[in-house]
């Protein structure tokens, strides 16, 4: 039955065209880090934070699941820094569910990132397990990673970005690592129980039992340009942390790359996972929230999506926010993983599955079918995926669109979408 169906569901789509591609690159302004472990150590010398660090002190270090440029040597110059007091730092995944709410694999998410006791030189220490440090202003239980609450110190590294899912003075960043990645899933599951029409609301509600029941020595926070590159390092001491956080918010949002062509009949992204994105692909780009509390700038029609990134580990968050996908990458998933993230997040339409389609070609054509587009005219970009935005690709329908902007530049001819045998991409990673 279902191959019947398969062959009704390809003669649909066998002769939806598919429009020449011309290479296209976007030349985004922006300042960049040239030594990043030397901008670490200016950072936590300029605000003298190095005077807080103790000889012999046991110090957890708080690293994410985010893809962060240069995490690995981020990570490693704090390590150094601490180290040079004479401490002794153990780096712990601040993370909340991700992973799978398994030790195991928050452990396996940091690896895939670049981060483990070869690269940055000091132990991985994951559990799962948490103790309550205190209850909040409003009577919520405050929960942190067992292994961090029992160190002398803590320090945490983050990115400092919009967030996917709700617009405030403060939203990704180093102030909710503090919340819900310290809590692990018991934490963010508090974090979220309303949704996130109240995030921003208990994150300023737990954050500060926090401040005062845990020994927090500072935060190490990263902006990047719109070329996924780190465009600035800066030390934060815990009492600073809301204020300072409020106004690199607006500096990273105005540092953050766009599509800036609207709207598109089709976009199609290569991958998607949670360390492209909270919800594996930034909505910040691509237009398509996962409710309906921020409205994007960008219009998309139909949303292609072919595969998962190898370092998500199956997690397919985000796949909900496609209009179609592939079987390739429905066999990526790891349903555990999703689910896990879903129910602590409270947010059920990043996990759903679109339409699945055999291969690329197929997916491509149904996107394009359903566009209800002008042929002649139709307007697609292709991306690799919404971290790097540099290089993309755009359909003959934009060209002219591409010719007048300031930032982009043409760099090549309109070329042919090129398939193996088996209908799937030959230039997909």
């Amino acid at each position: 039955m279902e191959s019947v169906a398969m062959d009704e569901v390809w003669r649909l789509l066998r002769d939806v065209p598919l429009p020449k591609m011309i290479p296209v690159l976007q030349h985004f302004a922006g300042p960049v880090v040239g030594d990043v472990r030397q901008a670490v150590r200016r950072a936590i010398a300029r605000e003298r934070l190095e005077q807080r660090i103790q000889p012999g002190a046991r110090v957890a270090v708080g690293v994410g699941s985010r893809g962060i440029a240069n995490l690995p040597d981020l990570v490693a110059a704090v390590i150094q820094v601490l180290h040079d007091g004479g401490a002794n730092p153990f780096v712990f995944p601040a993370m909340g569910s991700h992973g799978g709410a398994t030790a195991q694999g928050q452990q396996d998410m940091l690896a895939h990132l670049g981060v483990s006791e070869q690269t940055v030189g000091a132990p991985v220490r994951a559990t799962m397990e948490t103790v309550q440090v205190g209850t909040s202003a409003s009577g919520l239980p405050v929960f942190v990673d067992r292994d961090a609450a029992m160190a002398d110190g803590i320090v945490w590294i983050n990115r400092i970005k919009p967030h996917t899912s709700f617009h405030g003075a403060v939203e990704s960043g180093l102030l909710k690592m503090m919340v819900i990645g310290f809590g692990k899933q018991k934490g963010a599951d508090v974090a979220h129980a309303m949704g996130f029409a109240h995030i921003e609301e208990r994150m300023l509600d737990i954050a500060p039992v926090l401040q005062r029941r845990l020994p927090l020595w500072f935060a190490v926070g990263v902006l990047e340009n719109a070329q996924d590159v780190t465009a600035k390092v800066v030390a934060l001491p815990p009492e600073q942390l809301l204020d300072r956080e409020r106004q690199l918010l607006s500096e990273a949002r105005r540092l953050m790359p766009k599509i800036d062509l609207n709207p598109l009949d089709v976009l199609v992204v290569d991958e998607i996972g949670k360390n492209i994105s909270g919800v594996g692909l930034d909505p910040n780009i691509t237009g398509r929230y996962p409710n309906d509390l921020v409205k994007g700038e960008l219009t998309v029609d139909k949303l292609a999506v072919l595969r998962l990134t190898q370092e998500t580990d199956g997690n397919a968050a985000g796949i909900g926010l496609a209009d179609v996908t592939t079987a390739v990458a429905e066999k990526q998933i790891d349903r555990r993983k999703g689910y896990v993230n879903s129910l602590t997040s409270t947010t059920m339409t990043t996990v759903k599955v679109p339409m699945v389609l055999p291969n690329d070609r197929l997916a491509l054509q149904a996107a394009l079918k359903t566009c209800h587009a002008d042929w002649p005219k139709v307007r697609v970009v292709r991306i690799h995926n919404t971290l790097h935005l540099e290089k993309i690709w755009v359909s003959e329908g934009l060209l002219e669109a591409v010719k007048i902007h300031p930032y982009m530049e043409v760099t090549g001819p309109a070329q042919e979408w090129s398939f193996d045998n088996l209908g799937n991409l030959t230039d997909l990673s």
